[in-house]
């Protein structure tokens, strides 16, 4: 398969995840995209530019739903920390960090799968600001931000679409800003734009056929689909961890 048909496909199914479970783009195309790219930093940084257009449709479309107290400070605590990571990036090895990182994803899996009818996070602004830190290391070393936020934002509301609509209106925030970031720190190069390229009309499919799925979704269905994709996501980190 070429380059351009990988990555076009890689996107489809990216997308299709994200808008079926609001978040898990990154998650997935990061454990094969780094091996199609000349640089891991340049392939977290496609995969931000396309997750934030796989994002900027259903944030507009769905934006009546969001609640921005809800939002802004998390938001505010992921740009501190996912900033300074980006920086950082350059001179940690990640493979101890996936490890635990994969470990963590499927305890929480777990645990909320099991006792999810137990727990209910409160939205005070130390929970808020604890997600934000959790989503900054996780945005700016994997270009993962999504799980902290998403575990907060589907405990917090019962309603799938205001969910929904906080968790893309908070991708798309972060992968802006990453994306300032790292253009910054000269990741930005011309083989990340010509691969957007290639991308971005598989974003369109997926987008559009997750979000097909997702209309046909209970809102009881539709958390154990994202708790077990989160499950599913420590398991794929693990299983690539030391590749």
């Amino acid at each position: 398969m070429t380059l351009f048909a990988s990555i076009f496909v890689l996107c489809i199914i990216a997308s299709f995840i994200q808008r079926t479970t609001g978040f898990g783009f990154g998650i997935f195309i990061m454990t094969m995209l780094p091996f199609l790219m000349p640089s891991y930093a340049e392939a977290t940084t496609l995969t931000g530019l396309l997750a934030m257009s796989n994002s900027i449709y259903i944030a507009i479309r769905m934006r009546r739903y969001v609640h921005w107290q809800s939002v802004v400070p998390i938001l505010c605590a992921f740009v501190v920390v996912s900033t300074a990571s980006i920086f950082c990036l350059h001179k940690i090895d990640d493979v101890v960090l996936r490890h635990i990182l994969g470990v963590v994803l499927i305890f929480f899996s777990l645990y909320f799968c099991f006792f999810n009818k137990r727990i209910r996070l409160r939205p005070t602004l130390p929970t808020q600001i604890g997600t934000g830190v959790l989503s900054g290391l996780m945005g700016g070393f994997f270009n993962m931000q999504g799980p902290p936020a998403v575990l907060y934002f589907i405990s917090t509301t019962n309603d799938k679409n205001r969910y929904m609509a906080m968790a893309q209106i908070y991708m798309l925030s972060g992968n802006i800003i990453m994306a300032l970031v790292r253009t910054y720190n000269g990741f930005m190069t011309p083989t990340v734009g010509i691969d957007y390229l290639y991308g971005i009309g598989g974003v369109a499919i997926g987008t559009t056929l997750g979000g097909r799925l997702f209309d046909h979704l209970s809102n009881g269905i539709f958390k154990y689909i994202v708790y077990t994709y989160i499950g599913i996501s420590g398991i794929v980190i693990l299983l690539t961890a030391g590749r």
